[in-house]
């Protein structure tokens, strides 16, 4: 028997908060991870007086520590498997979400109808690319971080943004949206999980030079061990951006221009979200000409990221609320039934 509209769209909204309930225990589990990390100072003066001892034949409490620092690994690693795990479940899910928003609508279409299902397939792109890069870059340390930002931004979605399944507006209806929004998706993903490495370079380069101007251990420091060093930070912040640029590049200057030509008749329009798309890619464009040219690295580079993220996102989900001139705010298109109309009187 055929699956109904309503009962995919009514898929979709249980997918969404089943994966918001996911992420929000992967979310649990990763700060138990992060709390675990946290070595209690009376461990850090046993494993200096454990050495003391050991060196003088006694041993017993260095072993202690020993066996207490072995184990609490043991709990370390454990939880960041679950984490992640609990994070792969959740965006097999959120996946379920964007299937059923699409199949609800008639005819069946892409889920990308306004701006309820383009936050659903950004958060999406950003848990899917963590998950895809977790590996090749040792990106453990950006769990609770990156399940923090889908969480938030799915909440946001879900009280602020939801919207009813409908068809395409005729804008909308094109083969250039496919290719413009998975680009456009595709590095707005990439240019979050950039912006998160430039944040945390600034977050553990002032610890370590609070920790210097007190004299203290920079390993006492806790879950931000598990941080890399901040040139590891900078160099993926790097590697990352440049990678999403030409693909922002793509979507912005040529899928966009060509799309807006079939939908609109113009290239450009000057339409605020337009614009904005175009800061964005001057600001990242800036972002990567001075690391190349001017040598720019460290705190000023990450400073810059972080000026191209925010108006990435402001462009991604501001625009819609703080224009009302765009012709890409499809979110507060409403179109009213003549039958359900109010009757005029007087």
């Amino acid at each position: 028997m055929a699956v109904s509209n309503t009962a995919w769209e009514n898929l979709s909204n249980q997918a969404v908060a089943a994966a918001g309930v996911v992420y929000f225990l992967a979310l649990l589990v990763h700060l138990a991870e992060w709390a675990a990390m946290r070595q209690p100072a009376a461990d850090r003066s046993l494993v200096a007086a454990g050495g003391l001892e050991k060196r003088d034949g006694a041993g017993t409490a260095g072993d202690d520590v020993t066996d207490t620092t072995a184990g609490r690994g043991e709990r370390i690693a454990f939880l960041t498997r679950l984490g992640f795990l609990l994070t792969a479940l959740a965006c097999a899910i959120h996946f379920v979400s964007l299937l059923g928003r699409g199949m609800a609508a008639d005819p069946n279409r892409v889920p990308w109808g306004n701006m309820y299902e383009f936050t659903l397939s950004g958060t999406f792109v950003v848990a899917l690319l963590y998950l895809v890069l977790y590996k090749k870059f040792a990106l453990a340390w950006m769990g609770p971080i990156v399940v923090a930002f889908v969480l938030t931004v799915l909440m946001v979605a879900v009280i602020w943004l939801h919207d009813e399944v409908a068809p395409l507006a005729e804008s909308l209806n094109s083969p250039w949206l496919v290719i413009h929004v998975v680009s456009a998706v595709i590095a707005t993903g990439a240019f979050t999980l950039g912006g998160i490495a430039s944040i945390m370079f600034l977050v553990k380069s002032r610890r370590l030079r609070l920790d210097a101007e007190r004299g203290e251990d920079a390993a006492a420091a806790g879950w931000l061990d598990r941080v890399p060093s901040l040139d590891r930070l900078d160099k993926l912040a790097y590697r990352v951006h440049a990678f999403a640029f030409p693909v922002w590049t793509f979507a912005v200057l040529i899928t966009g221009p060509i799309w807006a030509h079939e939908a609109w008749s113009r290239y450009w329009n000057w339409d605020p979200k337009e614009v904005w798309a175009f800061i964005t890619w001057v600001v990242y464009a800036g972002y990567l000409h001075a690391r190349a040219t001017a040598g720019w690295k460290g705190r000023k580079a990450a400073m810059l990221a972080l000026v191209g993220l925010g108006t990435l996102w402001f462009n991604f989900i501001g625009i819609n609320y703080f224009s009302s001139t765009s012709q890409h705010a499809y979110a507060v298109e409403r179109v009213v039934d003549v039958a359900e109309a109010p009757p005029l009187t007087g």
